[in-house]
């Protein structure tokens, strides 16, 4: 990357946060990952349209990052620039039982807004530890919730800035996947049709789905969440449990040993030491069960 390219770009946009040299270990959960060469925070869709449009000026495409909760980063970092969308992360109600959450909006958070608004079908991704741009892109779900089923409208942006809504249709996700990803398009917001609830009840669904969450996963280790997809016909853990992989270490990455879909960052793990185990996972549960494990995690 042109580093004259920073300078251009704080001139241009002063309102822009800037970082150079930035470790992409500070920005995503597996806390993994070298110093990404420049790293842009827009606050609005107008900043993010004028900066991606002063970087294809200049030749460049950007990554988009939410939370990180589901990169591996590497560990030689980016010499592309990064654009951080955690700072665009307004929601706000439309209508009676609608909300809309830019996508850097943590999905936890907007549960809550849901909730607090008296608005159902968000409980299962309280404990979903990402934004709403990520949850969308992957169609995340958990304990039997799926942001397909609440989502109807994705605004985004083409890489050269220009915005447009799209409509859901049943061809726009799929498991753990969605029309998004192999595109240039960014996710800029979301919509959500909910329905009418009672906030204690809606609550109540969150606190018992948390403690479920911290009773089955191992929450006090860096991770990226489930490592791998659900293959047909079976779970990942337990294929992995069951190939006698629980504790498996290479460098500071682990098996979980309380939960074996996760791989854990137990201390000085590298991406290199996570992608290693990932493979001998693949490889010994393909030996075993005949099954090849699909990464869910991104693999940068």
């Amino acid at each position: 990357m042109d580093f004259s390219l920073a300078e251009d770009l704080r001139r241009a946009l002063p309102q822009l946060k800037l970082l150079t040299d930035e470790p992409l270990s500070r920005h995503t959960t597996f806390r993994i990952g070298g110093a990404a060469a420049l790293m842009a925070f827009p606050s609005t869709a107008e900043v993010l349209s004028a900066c991606l449009r002063h970087f294809a000026s200049h030749g460049e495409t950007p990554r988009i990052l939410g939370a990180g909760s589901n990169i591996l980063a590497p560990d030689e970092g980016l010499n592309e620039p990064v654009i951080c969308l955690r700072e665009l992360a307004a929601i706000r109600r439309v209508g009676d039982t609608h909300v809309e959450a830019e996508a850097g909006a943590l999905l936890s958070r907007t549960a809550v807004f849901a909730k607090d608004a008296g608005l159902t079908g968000l409980e299962f991704a309280h404990g979903i530890p990402g934004t709403v741009g990520g949850a969308v892109y992957m169609n995340a779900g958990a304990y039997g919730g799926e942001i397909c089923a609440v989502c109807d409208a994705v605004t985004v942006m083409s890489v050269t800035g220009d915005m447009r809504e799209i409509a859901v249709d049943g061809g726009t996700f799929g498991y753990r996947t969605s029309r998004f990803e192999g595109t240039d398009d960014i996710i800029v917001s979301a919509r959500f049709a909910l329905s009418a609830g009672n906030p204690d009840a809606i609550g109540a669904q969150m606190a018992a789905l948390a403690e479920k969450r911290r009773a089955s996963q191992p929450l006090e280790l860096p991770s990226a969440g489930s490592t791998f997809k659900r293959p047909a016909g079976g779970y990942a853990a337990a294929l992995i449990d069951q190939a006698g992989l629980k504790g498996r270490a290479v460098g500071g990455a682990e098996v979980s040993r309380k939960h074996a879909g996760f791989v854990v960052n137990r201390g000085g793990a590298t991406a290199a030491d996570v992608r290693e185990l990932m493979k001998i996972i693949q490889d010994t549960v393909e030996k075993e069960s005949g099954i090849r494990l699909e990464p869910e995690v991104r693999i940068w």
